[in-house]
């Protein structure tokens, strides 16, 4: 019998596709370039495009999925998602409505989720915070911290009651002195060192070392 390599499918936004990170190219290219000079360490798939929310995602996720197994027959072992945030912009006005309300994004997710534990291993990850001194983003969207953290907490139970891995992120990252100082010009984007923060929370997460048969001895956080 083949012995294969895991391959993970992170599939999400602009953060997954790395914008901002003009060093590292993003978290999830770091992960890809560090576990490929880890032995034994999954091979990694980044598939972020940038303005995707919860509907893109959910139309496209099976196709990426299932035309990356290198091996016939074989399909990857894990999907990892990283989406939500354009999901939250209000358009026009700081209180305008969202592109999802709260409760469409849990009920959409939650569809998420059932479909693709049906064929294969699935995590995800929850937002990360913005500047709001600096919305509009491109002159009509607004986001809020506010809505952020309603929004990772609609993720985070839908992935209580799923039973599916999750990796908080803007209770911690909120709370870093210099966030600011991580955040693009846009109020949106992270920068090098706001990837570099998130690439070490993913690097240590307990849930995705044991997915990928790994040891936190074997992942050590990044000089």
């Amino acid at each position: 019998m083949i012995q294969t390599t895991k391959q993970l499918i992170v599939i999400g936004d602009s953060g997954v596709y790395g914008w901002g990170d003009r060093e590292g190219g993003g978290w999830c290219e770091r992960l890809r370039k560090f576990w490929m000079n880890t032995p034994g360490a999954p091979i990694v798939y980044s598939l972020g495009i940038r303005g995707d929310g919860l509907e893109k995602v959910s139309k496209r996720w099976k196709n990426e999925w299932g035309t990356r197994g290198e091996l016939r027959r074989h399909v990857p072992d894990g999907i990892l998602l990283a989406i939500g945030l354009n999901d939250i912009a209000r358009i026009g006005k700081d209180n305008g409505r969202p592109q999802l309300t709260a409760e469409a994004f849990r009920f959409g997710l939650e569809q998420l989720l059932l479909e693709v534990k049906e064929v294969t291993t699935v995590m995800v990850m929850g937002l990360t915070p913005v500047d709001e001194k600096e919305m509009p983003f491109a002159e009509i969207l607004w986001y809020s911290n506010n809505d952020i953290s309603i929004y990772e907490s609609q993720i985070e139970e839908a992935c209580l009651e799923a039973n599916v891995p999750f990796l908080p992120l803007y209770n911690l990252m909120i709370k870093e002195p210099e966030l600011l100082r991580w955040i693009e010009p846009d109020g949106i984007h992270l920068n090098s060192d706001g990837h570099e923060w998130i690439f070490s929370r993913v690097l240590n997460w307990d849930s995705l070392l044991k997915w990928a048969n790994l040891t936190k001895t074997e992942s050590v956080t990044p000089i």
